[in-house]
């Protein structure tokens, strides 16, 4: 027989607790409060705090219990009817419910927020995303399209399709696909094979979407290029297209196939075949890639902010174990070395989030129509660099956040791995760290963008009065004029590429920190917490400046198949 006394000598560690999470970050809270009028802030941090409330308890403990539901594709019915239906899984449609109560989409668009409406839409969103199994990604696309049809001045749509995607009610919102990936590749969209056929007066699209994610939306925006036109970007044009028809079947549209990923599971993403997909054309009939572009503006915008809140949601979740978890005779949090780590995460996610929400204001001015000519050079370059550093500072963070949590963190049923495997995707969806990196570096306004950059950094300095503050000040500037004068000596075309993300990373970094110094200062001038200055301190300890020499002809050396 079992001896009794034994079994209840037996160890059983408790699993890590999340309170709300906003209560709980400072961050968030303490920006919020030095940036946005008390007028505007006082009633958005009851929904806040609701949000805060769901994120860390119903909804995390809901998102746990549905951690092996994925997405049900059924092709046929029991009588050989193809209907290509999808079935999402329970924690999804309680995504939508909450993204309808809470204005997850609407809020940005709500005039009377003017330009703190995207400050207010995204802090909601960065509470809301790392419960909700990456729900974040239609709405991405569904933001991205609102924003797209505005600037497309394409009347009938707007009147058409905004007010549904826009919507706070459940019976008439919707959501939205963005369908541009193709077996020639996500980057090159000029490549696109799908055609556009115009048939008594109608648009009809033909060929094969690759990469389709959120294939349960009612609506999507896509390219194809017209009978006619001529290869590449500008002989594309952009498309709308409603998925189903007023009886629900399909548009012309076969469903392959569901992507089996890495990561990002309970998003449906599909293989599309269009087989004469009835659509409308937006604009004119060319240009299309330069159509689409408001789109890519959004979406990176809700790729770094789910990258921040990621490493957030990393790191709520590693506090608290190393709280609770014993070991060598005191908690994991008071273990110098596992302290030391921790604080090292704790820094990146506070640079992360300060950039990250220097582009939602920016793009929150830019769309009130209150950004000046400096602003929205700054709002063109750091788009692309907050998207391209905050994906690798989410992976690398969330990576160690899994380290800290020894085995446990490997195993499936704590819901661990699933963060990790969700985050993945942020390096690689809108735009990998390459492609950014050189979409950053030819750039033809970068000059300016980096001027308008270095303004911003050199105001963060000029108002340091802590002595190691402002060291750390000179250090952020020191690491742009560096860049800066990288730049301008190099002149050959292939050099400058292979450094390109060398470049982009240095100046992204160097922000970080000058933000983080600016932040602290306030901080202190305001209350006294030290927690920022702890924070600005421990980055400029971190990697800043990246921008090393390397030898293009060693490269080739290593990367050849002979000795």
């Amino acid at each position: 027989m079992t001896d009794p006394h034994w079994q209840q000598a037996l160890f059983t560690q408790a699993a890590p607790e999340l309170g709300n999470q906003y209560r709980d970050d400072p961050l968030l809270a303490g920006w919020l409060r030095r940036t946005v009028p008390a007028n505007v802030l006082q009633p958005l941090e009851a929904e806040l705090d609701e949000l805060g409330a769901l994120a860390g308890g119903d909804l995390y403990r809901m998102q746990l219990a549905d951690r092996l539901n994925e997405p049900k594709l059924t092709q046929w019915d029991a009588w050989g009817n193809r209907v290509d239906t999808l079935e999402v899984t329970p924690l999804w449609r309680e995504a939508e419910r909450l993204t309808v109560k809470h204005g997850i989409v609407a809020t940005a668009y709500e005039q009377a927020l003017g330009r703190h409406a995207r400050i207010a839409q995204f802090a909601k969103v960065y509470l809301f995303h790392p419960s909700t199994d990456v729900y974040s990604c239609p709405l991405a696309m569904t933001d991205g399209a609102a924003r797209t049809l505005l600037e497309s001045g394409n009347a009938r749509l707007i009147s058409h399709a905004l007010p549904h995607l826009t919507s706070r009610d459940p019976a008439t919102f919707w959501t939205s696909g963005q369908w541009m990936t193709e077996t020639t590749g996500g980057s090159d969209v000029g490549r696109s094979q799908t055609r556009a056929v115009e048939e008594n007066g109608v648009w009809r699209l033909y060929g094969r979407k690759w990469f389709t994610s959120a294939v349960t939306s009612q609506m999507a925006l896509t390219l194809a290029r017209p009978e006619g036109n001529p290869p590449g970007g500008k002989g594309l044009a952009m498309f709308f297209v409603e998925v189903r028809d007023a009886q629900g079947r399909l548009n012309g549209i076969r469903v392959d196939r569901l992507k089996d990923k890495l990561g990002t599971r309970k998003v449906p993403t599909a293989e599309l075949m269009l087989e004469g997909t009835r659509a409308e054309l937006v604009g004119q009939p060319v240009n299309g890639t330069r159509a689409i572009e408001p789109m890519l503006g959004v979406t990176r915008t809700w790729n770094s902010v789910c990258a921040v809140s990621f490493m957030r949601r990393g790191l709520a979740l590693a506090r608290a174990y190393a709280a609770r978890r014993e070991a060598f005779g005191a908690p994991l949090a008071r273990q110098p070395l596992h302290a030391d780590t921790l604080a090292a995460l704790e820094a990146e996610t506070w640079g992360a989030f300060l950039m990250t929400f220097l582009l939602v204001e920016l793009a929150g001015r830019a769309e009130s129509g209150q950004i000046d000519d400096q602003q929205r050079a700054l709002l063109r370059l750091v788009t692309p660099l907050t998207k391209l550093v905050t994906g690798k500072q989410a992976v690398s963070v969330v990576s160690e956040v899994i380290e800290s949590f020894g085995g446990a963190g490997y195993v499936e049923d704590t819901g661990l791995p699933q963060l990790l495997r969700d985050t993945q995707v942020l390096p690689i969806w809108e735009g990998t760290t390459n492609v950014l990196s050189l979409d950053a570096l030819l750039r033809s306004d970068l000059h300016s963008g980096l001027a308008a950059l270095m303004g911003r950094a050199s105001a963060c300095v000029r108002g340091l009065e802590e002595p190691r503050l402002a060291a750390a000040g000179r250090q952020a500037i020191g690491a742009l004029e560096r860049a800066a004068l990288w730049l301008e000596t190099r002149q050959d075309r292939e050099v400058l590429q292979a450094g390109a993300r060398r470049l982009a990373l240095t100046i992204a970094r160097a922000l970080q920190l000058a933000l983080l110094c600016e932040h602290a200062q306030w901080l202190l001038d305001n209350g006294g917490d030290r927690r920022g200055y702890a924070a600005a301190m421990r980055f400029s300890r971190l990697p800043v400046d990246l921008m090393h020499e390397v030898d293009p002809a060693l490269d080739a050396l290593l990367l050849s198949e002979q000795p």
